[in-house]
């Protein structure tokens, strides 16, 4: 039972990161793309060290070779079926185009002026589409997260834990894609604030799922099986969300940098650990 809630502590702890992300968007100065870029390059090497190194061997040591790659592999498939019926975007910087279309309101008379305000009544309806969108795609998102965590946890709380910062540190960002989109369309910091934990709290809800309806049935086979397509969630999250979002933020050779820093540290740790 101890095992349970604090698997369920480390994944609520990573979801509500993303309150950390909507911070800096509506109170803090936001961070530079070369900070973000670098952080979510450090968190894919994190997460990809990972799921090598930890989930994958775990998996092929409780099933097999074959077994192991293969429920590898469903998570990365889970994952793209999650990715192509809920699309989310990171990309938060081209939602803010609204103050730049009101100062070329300003400096406009005549027609123009309210075709410029038509323009811009249409931005702020898609504005709050996309807030909603983003909200219920990250929401969806995080809940294997959540699962990823408590997994983790279950098979040793030192590897739920590196999970944990790992997520914990790439929510941040999304935290910030989230209260952006939000606050770009409604002044109001508090609802960023709200719609940010929304977003996050799906991953304590996925840890409290496996817990209710799957721990009973919990063994050495299942735990290897989960502990591979945990590892597939991450490694996919990490190639398709994590690294492009580097790349397109930073310059040159920041997003390797960050993987390669994230490696290492990882490395430290397990060897400490």
């Amino acid at each position: 039972m101890e095992s349970i809630l604090l698997a369920l502590l480390l994944s609520t702890i990573a979801g509500l990161s993303t309150t950390i992300g909507s911070l800096f968007a509506v109170i803090i100065k936001k961070p530079s793309n070369k900070f973000i870029s670098f952080i979510m390059g450090f968190s894919a090497g994190v997460m990809i060290l990972i799921s090598f190194v930890e989930l994958l061997q775990e998996g092929i040591i409780s099933n097999g070779t074959f077994a192991g790659i293969m429920f590898f592999l469903i998570g990365m498939g889970i994952m793209l079926l999650i990715d192509i019926g809920v699309s989310h975007h990171y990309e938060y910087e081209d939602t803010l185009c609204i103050a730049e279309n009101t100062e070329t309101l300003d400096q406009s008379s005549g027609r123009q002026r309210r075709h410029l305000h038509r323009r811009k009544l249409s931005q702020e309806k898609q504005l709050r589409k996309t807030s909603i969108l983003v909200t219920f795609g990250v929401f969806i998102h995080n809940f294997p997260e959540g699962i990823a965590t408590f997994i983790g946890t279950l098979k040793d709380f030192e590897l739920g834990l590196l999970i944990m910062v790992a997520i914990a540190l790439h929510n941040i960002p999304e935290g910030i894609a989230v209260a952006a989109t939000v606050s770009t369309c409604n002044d109001s910091r508090g609802k960023a604030f709200f719609w940010s934990f929304i977003s996050g709290i799906s991953e304590p809800l996925g840890a409290l799922a496996v817990g209710l309806f799957l721990f009973p049935f919990i063994n050495e086979i299942l735990l290897g099986a989960m502990l591979s397509i945990v590892g597939g969630f991450m490694v996919y999250i990490s190639l398709d969300e994590l690294l492009p979002m580097s790349r397109s933020l930073g310059k040159e050779h920041l997003s390797i940098l960050g993987i390669t820093t994230g490696m290492f540290v990882m490395a430290i740790s397990l060897t400490l650990l």
